[in-house]
């Protein structure tokens, strides 16, 4: 058995005083959801960068090392060339030798020169590290106090926002669901998240473009779902005569300047 009109728009209603209730809510945590993210991502980003930096100094040590290899290998094969040319026949067979000799020097040059090189890379990417690490230092310290504050209010805001989504999800099962898909539909587009506004001095109370009478008149009659043309919002009430909000008095201490301190 379907509901009628005034259930409907009641159930509606309703659903959408606890939803903008749960947007106040959502309003006092403010940015400090998005931001404990955005620094949650941006440390995970700085211990990828440090992990790779560090992969390529192992590469380069493992590039040194073997650079080393090499030095002792050509330093071995220089002992053994000059043993050789002790015992040549002609200079020929000299001159063949001293060739390798030659070559294997230039080996350990060149070998000695990528050492430098790497050393030099390997130092740079140390800073680096370093000046990544202390980033990340500082980018943890935030994230601690964000977490801090929105930890102090989630607390304060549980109990509030627990009992709002229980009545939410009772609320939900009174109303049918092509009008709930049409009212999350309506919030989902709505830069306040209003889907149901009561008539205010003639006016929508979403998009403020006035609505006609005789709208107004089918609006209190509830005989049927009434939206506004110009927003789509769900029409709730009319409301002629708004109580005015009382505004508490606040109290400010009146300075007194220093140049009327030093008269005195």
């Amino acid at each position: 058995m379907e509901n009628t009109v005034a259930q409907r728009v009641a159930a509606l209603a309703k659903l959408q005083d606890i939803d903008s209730n749960l947007d106040d809510i959502k309003k006092i945590r403010g940015d400090l959801p998005e931001e404990v993210q955005d620094l949650e991502d941006e440390i995970v980003g700085y211990e990828t960068r440090i992990d790779k930096i560090k992969e390529s100094i192992a590469n380069l040590d493992t590039e040194i090392s073997s650079r080393k290899t090499t030095i002792k290998e050509c330093e071995q094969q220089i002992v053994k060339y000059e043993e050789q040319q002790m015992n040549v026949r002609n200079n020929r067979e000299y001159d063949a030798i001293t060739k390798e000799k030659e070559l294997q020097e230039l080996e350990i040059q060149l070998a000695n020169k990528k050492i430098k090189e790497a050393r030099i890379v390997v130092d740079q990417k140390q800073e680096m590290i370093s000046k990544a690490e202390n980033v990340k230092s500082e980018r943890s310290k935030d994230l601690e106090t964000k977490k801090e504050e929105l930890n102090v209010i989630m607390e304060e805001t549980a109990a509030e926002e627990t009992k709002l989504m229980k009545s939410r999800e009772k609320a939900i099962k009174s109303i049918e669901d092509r009008f709930y898909r049409s009212y999350s539909k309506i919030r989902k587009n709505s830069t306040n998240g209003l889907a149901v506004v009561k008539v205010k001095r003639g006016a929508c109370g979403g998009c403020f473009n006035m609505v006609p009478p005789q709208r107004q008149a089918d609006i209190r009659d509830l005989k049927k779902l009434i939206v506004c043309e110009h927003c789509g919002r769900v029409l709730s009430d009319v409301v002629f005569h708004e109580e005015p909000v009382k505004k508490k008095k606040v109290t400010r201490k009146k300075k007194a300047t220093t140049k009327k301190k030093a008269e005195a």
